[in-house]
């Protein structure tokens, strides 16, 4: 799946059987902040941390961002949220 073909399954009801932080990035992308963050908080990897930090990020609680960036291995990231938000789904797409 490329990151256009992932942009493409937003406007369905539900999300398409995909990698489970993909699906949190998805329910991002149409407004449901709580469901991801519900799904990323519960993968304990780098991949989670990452996703988790950018919803941190997004909710505007940058000191628990922070956390969960230095968890991820990532550099705390200061580019527009949309930009992060591909970037991630372009590493996390199979």
């Amino acid at each position: 799946m490329t990151i256009d073909e992932f942009r493409a399954t937003l406007s369905a009801a539900e999300p398409p059987a995909m990698p489970i932080l993909l699906r949190a990035l998805w329910y991002d992308a149409r407004g449901d902040w709580h469901r991801a963050h519900t799904i990323a908080q519960d993968v304990d990897d780098a991949g989670g941390a990452w996703v988790h930090a950018y919803l941190h990020r997004k909710e505007g609680d940058l000191g628990n961002a922070g956390y969960w960036y230095q968890r991820a291995g990532r550099d705390v990231a200061s580019d527009p949220l949309d930009a992060e938000w591909e970037r991630i789904a372009a590493a996390l797409l199979p």
